[in-house]
Order: C-alpha cells, then structure tokens, then sequence
C-alpha cells in the first residue's frame, strides 16, 4: 500500500507563495487519484486539488488560478503551487491517494462547477503539514 508524506508547509503574509508536496512510497502515484484537502479549525476538510490517474486535474472554482497541482512519476512526488495566498486559506493540509476518481461536476443556474470527492472516499492520507498565512 502506498505510504504518504507531506512537507513545505509554513508561515508566509499575504500575497507569499508555498509549495507543498507529497512523496510516495510502497506504489507509484501513477496508480491513485490524488486530492489536496485542508482543514482549518472548526470547519470540514475540504478539498483544493485533484490529480487524477488519467493526468485530468481540477480545482474548486474559488481556486483556479491560485492553486496549481503537478505529479512527477520520476520522483513518485505530487506537489501543490500555492500562490497569492490568503488568511483564509490558513489550514491544515493533506494529500490523499485512492482508486480513480472520474470527472464530475455540479450545474445550477446553468453554471457548472467541479465536484471534488468526499474525504470518506480515501484510504491514505499523509500526516498533513500546516499552512498559516498571516496579514
């Protein structure tokens, strides 16, 4: 089973860039769908990027354009570009591996936005590493 580790986290003011990644061990990431969730205290974890096994990857839409998920199969790393970050995005965050992920979407007022997974859906998480961006 594939083992995750998390690191990159820290402490940046607003504006500041972060890039998180999570290394992979025991399988290669070419096999899992990855998310990037966060959990800030008090609230749910919520996911900020999906890199599907097919290379298909999405955000939620309040995201694109700040966030930006890669996988690199040579390292077996999937790493996280943050940029223009803000307070709110302060959280714990988390990479998560499980079975394909497919594209799925939620269309209302004839908008459409992307649907990432639940949390429940996946088996492997890493330890998380804690973003804080302050004002």
């Amino acid at each position: 089973q594939v083992h995750l580790v998390e690191s990159g986290g820290g402490s940046v003011q607003t504006g500041g860039s972060l890039r998180l990644s999570c290394a992979a061990s025991g399988d290669t990431v070419r096999n899992y769908c990855f998310v990037w969730f966060r959990q800030a205290p008090g609230s749910e974890r919520e996911g900020v990027a999906l890199f599907d096994t097919d290379g298909y990857t999405t955000y939620p839409n309040a995201l694109k354009g700040r966030f930006t998920v890669s996988r690199d199969n040579a390292k077996n790393i999937l790493s996280l570009q943050m940029d223009s970050l803000k307070p709110e995005d302060t959280a714990m965050y988390y990479c998560a591996a499980g079975p394909p992920c497919g594209k799925k979407t939620h269309c209302s007022g004839g908008v459409c936005y992307p649907v990432l997974p639940d949390p429940s859906r996946f088996g492997v998480w890493g330890q998380g590493t804690q973003v804080t961006v302050s004002s």
